[in-house]
């Protein structure tokens, strides 16, 4: 009712605002991935389902799921339009004018779902909290941390990707789970996955809270399960809808026999532990002990120094990361590592049911241990944490907390992705307007609770100011920039490492301690 009757024009402005803002980034730096797609428009627009997976003229393969794969082809349809160049798939790095300009708008437009998105998280937000000012309103609060996320703006409309829409989509979902609407949400899911299946991460806080707020439809007083409520019909539906998803996106290659080639693709574990630039998890943690310890090694003569492969000692942040002293990491132990990370918030999620509350916090630890230990992971998947958390965080001053040290580290270690000169005011800028915001309206929204950081946890974030100067402006003019130019990558991963790792941890022993009041668990 309060959305109804006084948030359309401030969300409006909201949306319309962002989107602005959007138009006039069209002009800045793009990554490789915007040959990435312009390729992916090309290969879907002109060869025929049978070879999709299995062009190889760009070394940027097609390597999304299907759904994805479809959505680029539609999109090829309006591009030949603006200019039919830029679906000629010999024509590689080809970026006309046009060809940024509809890429770009493509970008903005299908930000619209998230938009939506946002709009019905919105709803969802307990009114609790009334306040006289409209910018003091958690429905307000929410919808800028969530429309206006640094993260989401610089790596989709200055790197160039499309997590806008993805991300639509995966809120969409958690607000229809929080209206109780079970089935939408489940189908809103499955799809998701076969459009990106870095989702796959999350799928166990759908899996669990699906089975016990759905397939079981009631608790006994104590908040236990009942287990005669056990819905046969409910589990069906569910399956029926994973079934009929996954048959329209994978059917047509099961059929041509393709299946073990999209597999290929989508999973490609010859690539490495670590992306091209360390995202700030574990393994940045792992990988710089490493280093450490190997140069630790040759000073004291305890290593040979003829013996060490030379790209581990000065290639700096490559992809193949061949360990000297520790152990090296195989794909299956960053499975092992990442299942008994995630198992924890499953099992809360199970045995201490707190609604969608908890199929939030289970979603953000899902997300963020996967982050932690994945295999291979990419440095924007730090957004899959903090998008979810910020509904947390406008509920609860301790979690407000979590949110302001993983989204003000988070964010900074997406400044990398970023490197050249005219982008470094924006990418400055930008981050210290999200940021202030961020902690001034948290602070407001909880200003009758204790401080949000303690004092230590201030100094960190505060640290990152020097880190940066030394970067951006110390570093360049040193003599270390020749023989070294991978130390400002490593020690942003690795500082960021340090704060991401300890909000990991904290909302951990947050959800692992808490206390559940019976009526809760039984509602």
């Amino acid at each position: 009712r309060a959305m109804a009757a006084g948030g359309r024009g401030w969300f409006r402005a909201l949306a319309l605002g962002v989107s602005f803002l959007k138009c006039l980034l069209i002009p800045a730096y793009y990554s490789t991935d915007f040959e990435v797609h312009r390729n992916w428009l090309a290969i879907t627009h002109n060869l025929p389902l049978s070879q999709w997976y299995y062009e190889a003229t760009s070394e940027w393969t097609l390597d999304y799921p299907p759904f994805f794969a479809w959505f680029e082809y539609v999109l090829s349809h309006i591009a030949k339009y603006f200019d039919p160049q830029m679906l000629v798939v010999e024509n590689l790095n080809y970026a006309s004018r046009a060809t940024i300009f509809f890429q770009r708008l493509s970008v903005i437009f299908t930000d619209t779902l998230f938009i939506y998105a946002v709009h019905e998280c919105c709803r969802c937000v307990n009114g609790k909290r009334a306040a006289k000012d409209i910018l003091e309103k958690p429905t307000f609060i929410l919808a800028v941390l969530l429309l206006w996320n640094f993260g989401l703006l610089i790596v989709d409309h200055i790197h160039f990707q499309y997590n806008g829409f993805l991300f639509g989509l995966m809120l969409l979902s958690v607000a229809r789970l929080c209206q109780k609407r079970y089935l939408e949400g489940a189908l809103l899911f499955a799809v998701l996955l076969h459009f990106k299946h870095i989702y796959v991460y999350v799928a166990p806080a759908y899996g669990i809270y699906l089975l016990r707020s759905y397939c079981f439809t009631a608790n006994n007083a104590d908040g236990s399960l009942k287990w005669r409520s056990f819905s046969v019909l409910h589990v069906t539906l569910l399956g029926l809808i994973v079934c009929l998803v996954s048959a329209l996106s994978l059917g047509p290659f099961l059929v041509l026999g393709q299946l073990p080639q999209v597999m290929s693709r989508l999973f490609p574990f010859k690539r490495g532990l670590c992306h091209a630039y360390w995202a700030p998890n574990f393994w940045a943690l792992y990988n710089a002990m490493d280093k450490a310890l190997t140069i630790l090694g040759l000073k004291c003569n305890f290593l040979d120094g003829t013996k060490i492969p030379k790209a581990s000692m000065t290639g700096g942040l490559v992809q193949e990361f061949q360990h000297t002293v520790l152990p090296s990491v195989t794909p299956l132990a960053t499975l092992i590592c990442t299942f008994i990370a995630i198992l924890p918030s499953v099992f809360c999620l199970w045995f201490k049911p707190q609604g969608p509350r908890g199929f939030l916090q289970c979603l953000v630890l899902c997300a963020l241990s996967s982050f932690m230990f994945g295999w291979h992971v990419h440095e924007k998947a730090i957004l899959l944490a903090i998008l979810p958390l910020s509904l947390l965080s406008i509920q609860r001053a301790k979690d407000a907390g979590i949110y302001l040290i993983l989204a003000t580290t988070g964010h900074f270690s997406l400044f990398p992705l970023l490197f050249t000169t005219p982008e470094l005011p924006i990418k400055i800028l930008l981050m210290l307007l999200f940021t202030v915001y961020s902690f001034s309206s948290l602070k407001s929204l909880f200003r009758r609770e204790k401080p949000l950081l303690n004092w230590l946890e201030t100094i960190y974030l505060i640290l990152l100011v020097p880190l940066e100067i030394f970067c951006e402006i110390i570093f360049p003019l040193t003599p270390w920039k020749r023989h070294f130019p991978f130390v400002p990558l490593l020690l942003t991963s690795v500082y960021c490492a340090l704060g991401i790792t300890y909000a990991w941890l904290k909302l951990y022993v947050s959800v692992l301690t808490e206390r559940i009041p019976v009526r809760q668990k039984a509602e």
